[in-house]
């Protein structure tokens, strides 16, 4: 199982507010190009978004589904992409010291192509993803120390 952490310089709400803002995480989230709200819930259990992911010429879509959350603290999501299967992305928000929040990120594939050619090998790819992944959500946090700019953008 793919086990990463990253410590961000902000407090869990700040980080939150970037979780529960569905536009930004092409921003953040390694592989996709686009993200599009599905719903105008995110992120309730079981509202979703669409991706993109583009390879030189080729591009194909895929949604992610909130699978559980608790409001501040924990996101579990399903990322469908239909030539590899789904996956399992458990984000886990814990308050460190007064200012600070570590996230802790657990992915692995469920089913479908992911899921049958999992390995060590893809163990590594994910953590690499995760490093990758994390640290752009820390630079996108410690932007905008209050979050208020994905609250307002979620308002918009």
């Amino acid at each position: 199982m793919a086990v990463h952490h990253q410590l961000i310089r902000r407090p869990p709400h700040a980080v939150w507010a970037v979780l529960a803002d569905p536009t930004c995480y092409e921003e953040w989230v390694v592989g996709p190009t686009r993200s599009v709200p599905l719903d105008r819930t995110w992120p309730a259990v079981r509202s979703r978004l669409r991706y993109a992911v583009r390879l030189g010429p080729w591009s194909a879509d895929g949604v992610t589904t909130v699978r559980h959350q608790e409001s501040g603290s924990e996101l579990a999501l399903e990322a469908s992409f239909e030539p590899l299967g789904t996956a399992k992305i458990f984000l886990q928000l814990r308050p460190w010291g007064e200012e600070e929040t570590l996230v802790i990120c657990d992915e692995h594939p469920l089913c479908g192509l992911g899921g049958t050619l999992h390995n060590a090998v893809s163990e590594a790819l994910f953590l690499l993803r995760h490093r990758g992944m994390l640290a752009r959500l820390a630079r996108l946090v410690e932007r905008d120390p209050a979050g208020q700019a994905h609250a307002g953008r979620r308002r918009a």
